[in-house]
């Protein structure tokens, strides 16, 4: 799955396992999945573009590294994406935001829009697309549809966790999208949920059922 980057820090996993638990309250669920977002969102832009602008530091001036470009652009597919996005905006606080809206139809597992709201000019942006669940990947490569069809050129998503599924429907249908989770899962089971997962990402951190 050459795609496909699995976060094996320390912290990231202890984190997952925190929030894979059955018992971990609704607040810390949330309050976990902001953190490690933050630490996923480190490798995300690992390679980000860079140039140098001159600034004077209290020594001297200086050709010092910022970032190259248009600031960047999350879009989060909603609802259980926000949780992750949430988390990111905490560390890159200046980029531009945007929403697909997105449910899977229970009987034929497909997705269905109800709602998109991106910023202008993402072909001139990174875009980095985040879902907690990357489980038939359907939704994900629906999404990432929309996008392309935006414009959008240099594209990347962040997910917790990953089925084996859904990075293979990503691999087919948007091979140039490089995909950061925190780990590969076993597989999907009869409802499409990942196993052994976590459940449901968006009841989890809203405390809906």
């Amino acid at each position: 799955m050459d795609n496909l980057t699995v976060v094996r820090h320390p912290l990231v996993q202890h984190k997952l396992t925190l929030m894979r638990e059955k018992a971990t309250s609704t607040a810390v669920f949330r309050q976990l999945l902001r953190e490690i977002s933050n630490l996923l969102a480190y490798e995300i832009t690992r390679e980000q573009e860079m140039t140098t602008r001159r600034i004077e530091t209290p020594m001297c001036e200086m050709d010092a590294p910022v970032l190259a470009g248009r600031k960047m652009a999350l879009v989060s597919i909603l609802r259980a994406g926000n949780g992750l996005l949430d988390g990111i905006l905490e560390l890159i606080p200046s980029a531009r935001v945007g929403f697909v809206g997105l449910y899977r139809d229970e009987e034929t597992l497909k997705p269905v829009q109800y709602y998109y709201k991106v910023p202008s000019d993402l072909g001139e942006r990174l875009v980095i697309v985040v879902d907690p669940m990357l489980a038939t990947g359907n939704s994900s490569a629906a999404a990432i549809d929309l996008l392309k069809q935006s414009g959008a050129r240099n594209i990347r998503f962040l997910c917790l966790l990953a089925a084996p599924e859904g990075v293979r429907r990503m691999a087919e249908a948007h091979p140039d999208v490089p995909v950061v989770t925190a780990a590969l899962d076993e597989k999907l089971n009869e409802q499409g949920y990942i196993v052994p997962g976590l459940g449901d990402a968006g009841d989890r951190m809203y405390g809906t059922r």
